[in-house]
Order: C-alpha cells, then structure tokens, then sequence
C-alpha cells in the first residue's frame, strides 16, 4: 500500500475546538470528581485543600506539555509517539503498553463508580451495578465503533451538562459553609498532606489521553494549545471549587467520603439532589470512558503499525475508519475486569492503584520526551521540567502499586526476547 492511500484509509481529521475542549474535560474529570474530594478531605482533613489548590496550578505545565507535543506531533500514538521521537522504539513502545495496559482497568473503575451512585438511590444488588457498568462500557464502544465525530458530539454534550451540575453543587452548597469546619487545619499532620497530593493524581490525569486523538484534530497546531488552556482552566476551578465545598460543609467521614458529592448537593435539594448528582455521575463516567476508548483503542492501532503488538489491533473499519480491532481488545478486557469486580476478588480501592501507577509512568515518560523535544520553546521546556519533577517526586508515594510498571517492563523485555530467538532459530533454519 502506497503512503497516499494508506493515509486515505488512515483516521480522519474532524475534531474541532469545543469537541477536543470536550474531549479534554471529558478525560480528566472523571470518577475522581465523585470519589476523591471527601476521600482526600478524610485523609488529611481541610488541609486537603492545600494538596488541590498545590495540584490545581501544577495541572497547567502538565496540560501545557502534552498540548505542545501534540501540536508539533500529532500522532495516534501520543505520548508514545512523543517518547519514540526522543528516545527510540523501545522506549516508545513501552510507553504504549504503559496506557494501553492501564485503560482495560480503569475504564471499568470509572464505569463502576458510576453504577454505585446510581444503586444508592435505586437499593440495587451487586449484580445490577455490574450489569450497569458493563453496558456503559459497551455504549462507548458502540459509540467509538461509529467514529469520533459522533463520539464527540455526544462528549460535547455531555461535558456541558456535566459541568452545569458541578456549578450547581458549589452554589447550593454556598449556605451550608462553616469557618467552624476548617479546624483543626492539620488534623493528621502535614505528611498526610503529600500524600494525597498522590492521590489527587488520579484526577488530573488525562491530558495524556487526548494525545492519542491528536491526528485527529483540524490543525492541530493551534487547537491543541487552545484546547489544553481552556479545560485545563476549567477543571482547575471545578476540582478545587468541589473540594473547598466538600470541606467547608463537612460532607465527608463516618462513611460519607465516597459519595460527598451527593451529600453535599443533598444538603439544600434534598433526594432531588441526590438524583442529580446520580445522573451525573452516569454521564461522568460516560465522558471519561469515551475519552479514554477512543485513545486506547488508537494506542493498540499506532503499536501494531509499529509491527510489536498483534496485527489484528491495527485493523480500521471499511466505512468509518475507527480502529475496531483495538475496540474488540479492549472489549474483551473489559468483560474479564468487570466479572473480577464482580466476584469481589480483587476491591474498587485496591484495583485503582494499577491504572494509577501505569499513567504516572506515561507521564513521567511523556514529560522526559517534552524536555527533549521542546527545547525550542521556553515555555515548553519550563513546562516540561515542572510536569517531570513533580510526577517524579509524587511516584514513591504510591507504594506497592509503584512496582506495576516495572513488571510491564520485564514481561516486555520476556516477550522481546522470545520472538528474538524465535526469529533467529527461523533463520537458522532457513540457512
């Protein structure tokens, strides 16, 4: 196939600004926005806000990296595409698999984070809330299989019904606040403090995802920068208004945490809140999935072309030219994630770290490749260091779940090896 027609057959360019701003917010504000502020608030009390307001500004040069990158090399293969430019196919396709090998685990989070909103309200069994999550993941992958102008549409939609009710909830929440909330400041000591901000990773991530998409943007080169400004602005204020409220109405603790969200909403409209905020959470977890399907799905399709994933990954569909053999891969993780959840094997808590552990290694190396390739640029560069200092300096703290990359890493390097050997006795033989 000639390089023309292979582009003529390749993913076609039709998100627009609102659509990758939507893309954007859809990616990062996720289950964390329903999970995270009264965890957080619960572990280190209302000096949480402190941590969100710290993670909050460094948001920027980590939005900014990304966006940069994107612009100079919009590619299927994101960050790492970025990492292969910078430092060679190994490094690059372990990046890769770092993202793909998270998404399979971490969409079926989001989507079950979702689901348990909704069995509060609705007394559902374990069952029904699986069976949910499970259909929300098989909606976005519907969507995906139709092609991203119709998945960001919907996205474009979504994102803004979203935010209205994270508006929503800051203002009716206004009247319930108390400086009375916020002592003891340091109720758990400044140590605490830390480490939620590595906690707090978890809902800033995403700016990595859209990466993915970035061949997909009509003229990358200004919208991607646009793209980042906008949500990263926006998220910023979200996140930490929904913090600073959870922690002024003390809508965490004795088994609040987890949903304070819908406590906090519940506190001036009542059940009607708690409707609200469920239904929001559905249309959250939609956001984010979508957002990070479609990415992963172009993840497996960027590392077959790179010939170090299975072909049938990088199979396009006829008609709308999405990736449906990485669909179909990340379909078939999903059923097996979801039934695990569901047998209560592994808990929602425990799982998470994973995901958690693999985006902090597609960071640290998508920052590595900014520092590298946006030398030109100072406000790329400067950028680029303050994202890779940071994310260096949060990883110890994420314990054991810090090792997962590195087993990626070795079960790589195992099955490198192997098709080394297999390709040199082939020769052998043929000699």
């Amino acid at each position: 196939m000639s390089k023309a027609t292979e582009q003529a057959v390749g993913l076609h360019k039709t998100l627009s600004l609102p659509q990758i701003v939507a893309l954007y917010i859809g990616a990062v504000i996720g289950s964390g926005i329903l999970l995270i502020p009264g965890l957080a608030a619960e572990i280190a009390g209302p000096a949480s806000i402190i941590a969100w307001l710290i993670m909050s500004i460094i948001v920027i040069p980590m939005a900014l990296t990304m966006g940069l990158l994107s612009a100079r090399h919009p590619n299927a293969g994101g960050v790492s595409h970025f990492v292969r430019l910078a430092f060679g196919d190994r490094y690059g396709n372990m990046v890769g698999w770092f993202f793909l090998l998270s998404v399979p685990i971490g969409a079926p989070v989001v989507a079950v984070t979702g689901s348990h909103y909704l069995a509060i309200l609705l007394g559902w069994s374990d069952l029904q809330i699986y069976v949910t999550a499970g259909l929300i993941l098989l909606a976005t992958l519907v969507m995906n299989y139709f092609g991203m102008k119709i998945a960001s549409q919907v996205q474009t939609v979504v994102i803004s019904l979203i935010i209205a009710t994270l508006v929503l909830a800051i203002v009716t929440s206004i009247p319930h606040a108390s400086t009375a909330h916020f002592t003891p400041f340091v109720p758990h000591g400044w140590l605490s403090v830390i480490q939620v901000a590595g906690l707090l990773f978890w809902c800033f991530i995403g700016w990595e995802a859209v990466t993915h998409l970035s061949e997909e943007f009509v003229d990358p080169e200004k919208n991607a920068i646009r793209g980042v400004l906008w949500s990263a602005g926006l998220v910023a204020l979200m996140y930490f208004g929904i913090a600073f409220m959870t922690v002024a109405t003390h809508s965490y603790g004795d088994g609040l945490s987890a949903a304070s969200l819908s406590v906090m909403v519940q506190l001036t409209l009542g059940p009607v809140g708690g409707w609200i905020v469920a239904i929001t959470a559905l249309f959250i977890c939609i956001a984010a999935t979508n957002a990070y399907i479609g990415a992963a799905s172009r993840i497996a399709y960027s590392l077959s072309h790179q010939g170090i994933a299975p072909k049938w990954f990088g199979i396009l569909h006829r008609k709308y030219h999405t990736p449906i053999g990485g669909l179909a891969f990340l379909c078939a993780c999903f059923a097996i994630v979801i039934t695990v959840l569901s047998t209560k094997l592994i808990s929602l808590a425990a799982i998470i770290e994973l995901p958690n552990a693999t985006f902090f290694a597609t960071y640290i190396g998508g920052c590595l490749a900014g520092v590298r390739l946006l030398k030109g640029s100072r406000l790329g560069s400067t950028s680029a260091w303050i994202s890779l200092i940071v994310t260096c300096a949060l990883y110890p703290f994420l314990g054991w779940s810090a090792l997962y990359p590195f087993v990626v890493v070795i079960v790589l390097h195992l099955v490198e090896k192997r098709k080394a050997a297999l390709s040199q006795s082939t020769e052998n033989a043929k000699a």
